[in-house]
């Protein structure tokens, strides 16, 4: 064989391993996951920092484990629960009436507070709400009494949907109101 084909041959060979050395060789050892794919495995039991001491994520044993476990809503640990708290009579009382939502508020006027009224104007739950005497009507007016530094009322006063207290009444008949229902 000439020289010219046994070098010709042998530079195809060494061309050709140069091109698969290259080229890199699949093997099952150099299969990788793909980046991301697998998470870091979580190491259990490492300290309180992990988040994961005692137990290591797995939970207790016993009743906390069974289906239908643990102490339910009401439960407040070893506490009377609410439900039998409450009173046994069901209803209302007449101490509850008396403090609560059926008992009767009255906006409440002093007599002192009517000396400067003037003697046209009708007394009544309204006017009194427009003139400032009162802030709201709740389940009536109420006149008191009371009439300090001994102010005098205007004669001639007419009331009308007003209650009063007998101290009220009597000082506004000795100035000659009229009462009207």
């Amino acid at each position: 064989m000439p020289a010219a084909k046994k070098t010709a041959k042998t530079a195809t060979r060494t061309r050709k391993k140069a091109e698969a050395s290259a080229r890199p060789i699949l093997t099952l050892a150099a299969v990788r996951p793909a980046k991301g794919s697998r998470p870091k495995r979580v190491r259990v039991g490492r300290g309180h920092g992990s988040g994961l001491v005692k137990t290591g994520g797995e939970g207790g044993k016993g009743q906390t484990v069974r289906s239908g476990g643990g102490k339910g809503p009401a439960f407040e640990g070893g506490q009377t629960p609410w439900s039998r708290r409450l009173p046994q009579k069901l209803g209302v009382s007449q101490k509850a009436r008396d403090i609560g939502h059926f008992r009767t508020s009255y906006a409440v006027v002093n007599l002192w507070q009517l000396a400067d009224w003037q003697p046209s104007l009708e007394v009544t739950p309204q006017t009194l709400k427009a003139a400032g005497k009162i802030k709201q009507v709740l389940d009536g007016v109420k006149i008191l009494g009371s009439n300090r530094d001994g102010k005098t009322l205007p004669q001639g006063l007419v009331f009308r949907d007003v209650l009063f207290s007998n101290s009220a009444r009597e000082a506004l008949t000795a100035a000659g109101a009229r009462f009207e229902e």
